[in-house]
């Protein structure tokens, strides 16, 4: 559920309460989100998670009522749970040892550059697609040279 609050006095105060100390200039609404998901185990609900977080506009609220706000939050969320899952499970993302210089960007760039080139290539599920083409690789080289193009 998404409350949006298009209120020129807290627009300024949101701003000038920071540590620079003025407005936003293109402060438009305020917020609030609440999301409930509910964990299951065993195909039945055994615990049911709140949570409360709030977010910015620059669109006022002709542009953008709390309904299109809410399904914007829904698609953004939608597209990073599906390429933070893929980076997390498939390549086991969270528990890389890699945590100095440019190395940890740099493995990051070089997952989602194969995750993009097996969905565009059109592989359905990306576990399998890397399980595959690393019996592969001839496959893999000829799917990176390709651009992930059939």
């Amino acid at each position: 559920m998404v409350w949006a609050l298009a209120d020129p006095a807290l627009n300024a105060y949101v701003g000038s309460a920071g540590t620079v100390g003025q407005p936003w200039p293109h402060l438009q609404q305020v917020l609030r989100v609440e999301r409930q998901r509910a964990l299951l185990h065993q195909g039945r609900v055994s615990k049911v998670e709140r949570e409360v977080t709030y977010a910015i506009s620059s669109l006022p609220p002709t542009r953008a009522p709390a309904g299109r706000l809410a399904r914007a939050l829904r698609g953004h969320w939608g597209i990073e749970n599906r390429a933070h899952y893929v980076r997390d499970v498939v390549f086991d993302e969270d528990r890389s040892q890699v945590r100095s210089g440019a190395a940890p960007q740099v493995l990051a760039a070089g997952r989602n550059l194969a995750i993009t080139l097996l969905r565009r290539a059109g592989y359905p599920c990306i576990a399998a697609a890397v399980r595959t083409l690393a019996g592969r690789p001839a496959c893999a080289v000829q799917l990176v040279l390709s651009g992930g193009r059939p």
